[in-house]
């Protein structure tokens, strides 16, 4: 009687750990392959450049990027990153919101890849003469309340944008815009209503707090992979983002509705998915830079 018990409750227990092991799947990336970061003289042009952009990198988890990473970690020359976490500055590469240590990784939570890199590979490709620093600023889960001026999120942006422009000073750096993927913590009824309204304050706080009134910015339309009824209000944040260009001058936002790859939690998209996405930021903001 006992044994037939305890089957039963096995029987009963398993979906429950197999569920659990699916999630943990789910929720992993892998970390960095070594070897460590490779550290850069900001205070020197890169070889071959003659400038240096810098862009900020601002949002939620599918800006800062969770797909699986290459094996071998990119180090293109022209290409740095400022550091999440000690603010210096290395040869970007995978995962750029990289919490760990930059020589141990320790430290180092779910980051991946996001789209942040292709982006800085096509302008860089396009532009044999710039260099590209990136700023990632993006954090998990954040809703657009901690992006408002005077809220964590924000004032953590603003100090690095103005770091990254002081420690960049000695190359005349210029920041040429912000790279903005986030909406799905605030897809539902009680705070869509108000979305439209605080992308607006947040971008003229930018603007204003950077001294770039004209500063380009390019948002990303969320991912439509849920079901119903989150899909509706995934649908309706992203309204709001694709109108954001006929209410507000120098902005953009890339259509990403139709990429519905991602790493198996239909929330966060797939490497290949995220590097289309970076090469769709690099196009809008091409046309932008039309004359």
């Amino acid at each position: 009687m006992r044994r037939v018990f305890l089957l039963c409750l096995l029987a009963l227990s398993f979906p429950l750990f197999a569920q659990k092991a699916a999630k943990a799947k789910k929720a992993s990336t892998p970390p960095p392959t070594k070897p460590p970061l490779v550290s850069v003289d900001i205070t020197k042009l890169l070889v071959g450049a003659t400038h240096l952009d810098l862009w900020l990198l601002c949002g939620q988890s599918n800006m800062k990027g969770r797909g699986f990473m290459p094996e071998e970690p990119k180090n293109a020359p022209r290409i740095v990153m400022m550091h999440k976490m000690d603010d210096q500055w290395y040869l970007a590469r995978h995962p750029l919101h990289l919490t760990g240590d930059a020589k141990t990784f320790q430290g180092h939570d779910n980051a991946g890849v996001g789209p942040g890199l292709t982006f800085a590979e096509v302008l860089a490709g396009q532009d044999k003469t710039v260099a590209i620093g990136l700023v990632p600023c993006a954090v998990g889960g954040s809703s657009i309340k901690l992006w408002q001026k005077g809220a964590k999120l924000y004032d953590d942006a603003l100090r690095r944008a103005k770091l990254a422009l002081q420690t960049t000073a000695p190359v005349k750096a210029r920041l040429r815009g912000i790279l903005w993927l986030q909406g799905e913590a605030n897809a539902n009824a009680q705070e869509l209503p108000l979305h439209a309204e605080r992308l607006r304050a947040m971008i003229e706080a930018f603007r204003t707090d950077l001294a770039q009134p004209d500063l380009p910015f390019i948002a990303c339309t969320v991912g439509e992979m849920k079901e119903e009824p989150t899909l509706s209000n995934l649908k309706a944040m992203n309204e709001i983002q694709l109108a954001l260009p006929k209410s507000i001058p120098h902005t953009a936002c890339v259509d990403a509705r139709d990429l519905k790859t991602h790493i198996g939690d239909a929330v966060h998209f797939d490497t290949a998915a995220q590097n289309e996405i970076g090469k769709r930021f690099a196009s809008k903001f091409f046309e932008m830079s039309k004359p």
